[in-house]
């Protein structure tokens, strides 16, 4: 149980990073096609005698930078090639594991996770691997934003947009593998994924939506374990970790909905009136009304003060009188 405790939370901080990455340029379903070319790794494994867990890497690597290139070349478009990646490498790992003399219960341990029996030299492969994504991940995020954000701005700016984002696929196969110890290469990219969706709710920036993702995927990572020791115990049944990881995360999405979607709409209350836009000149009553955060009318920065738009004009208070424009 220390040892999956170890694993849940450095996985929970890593996977997340690279997911914001991806999230960012768009390509959320990226794990879910490296998770399905691992199970070819997995079956190289089982069939040569190797660590699965190395030949998975190398398989998942080998996948990311040859969709990278496809993507780069524009030969065929990303979901087609992700599609590829899904179908071939899923099939192709089933098939090699019976070539293996291998049970399917063999490769489903890789496929959802087994946590609870990973072995101290799986905990140490796993926190090399995380912490070197980590170290690159934090430490290059101007770079990896930029190019994520911008690809022609980043190459005005003198960046390897080409380097840049074989990195960030290559980080992702990475990130993929040291993963399916813990929910499994089905799931693998909800741990990426959804920790990010439920950081962007609340975050304004870029870095305070990487710095929350990972908060919610190392505390998804061990309060999902926790969870499901518990309730294994409590119950008496059998629940499997990585599910009850990813669920878990998931709650964290459905409870920061709410305040994200208040926080958005009061975001869209205060915006300015777009460029150009002029406001109708309206004479009307106005009664006493204060402005404020909660009135419901459109607040527009003017200089030193806030002018309020007010049934189809705009207009601000000053003192005992309002001003109209």
């Amino acid at each position: 149980m220390q040892r999956a405790l170890i694993a849940a939370f450095v996985t929970g901080l890593a996977a997340p990073v690279i997911g914001t990455y991806l999230v960012q340029r768009r390509l959320a379903l990226l794990g879910d096609g490296l998770g399905h070319v691992a199970v070819t790794g997995v079956a190289l494994g089982l069939l040569t005698g190797f660590a699965p867990t190395w030949t998975a890497v190398v398989v998942a690597v080998l996948g990311a930078i040859a969709i990278e290139v496809i993507r780069e070349r524009g030969s065929t478009s990303g979901d087609l090639a992700l599609a590829l990646l899904f179908y071939g490498g899923l099939a192709g790992g089933v098939m090699i594991t019976g070539l293996a003399g291998q049970s399917a219960a063999k490769l489903q341990q890789y496929l959802f996770g087994s946590i609870t029996a990973i072995s101290v030299t799986d905990v140490w492969f796993t926190i090399g691997l995380a912490a070197l994504i980590l170290l690159l991940g934090v430490g290059l995020l101007p770079q990896l934003f930029t190019v994520a954000q911008d690809q022609d701005f980043a190459k005005v700016a003198g960046l390897d947009v080409r380097a840049y984002n074989l990195l960030v696929a290559v980080l992702a196969a990475v990130t993929v593998t040291i993963a399916m110890r813990t929910v499994g290469l089905l799931l693998v990219s909800a741990l990426m994924i959804v920790p990010v969706a439920a950081s962007q709710q609340l975050a304004r920036s870029f870095r305070a939506t990487l710095g929350g993702a990972v908060v919610v995927g190392a505390g998804a990572g061990v309060g999902g374990l926790l969870l499901a020791g518990w309730i294994s115990v409590r119950h008496d049944a059998s629940v499997a970790p990585g599910p009850t990881i990813v669920l878990l995360a998931l709650a964290c999405f459905v409870a920061t909905w709410p305040v994200g979607a208040w926080l958005r709409h009061r975001d869209r209350l205060r915006q300015p009136f777009p460029a150009g836009a002029v406001a109708p000149l309206e004479a009307t009553d106005h009664d006493d009304h204060d402005h404020g955060p909660a009135c419901g009318h459109l607040a527009v920065p003017h200089d030193d003060h806030v002018d309020y738009v007010h049934d189809g004009h705009r207009h601000a208070r000053h003192g005992e009188h309002y001003d109209e424009h």
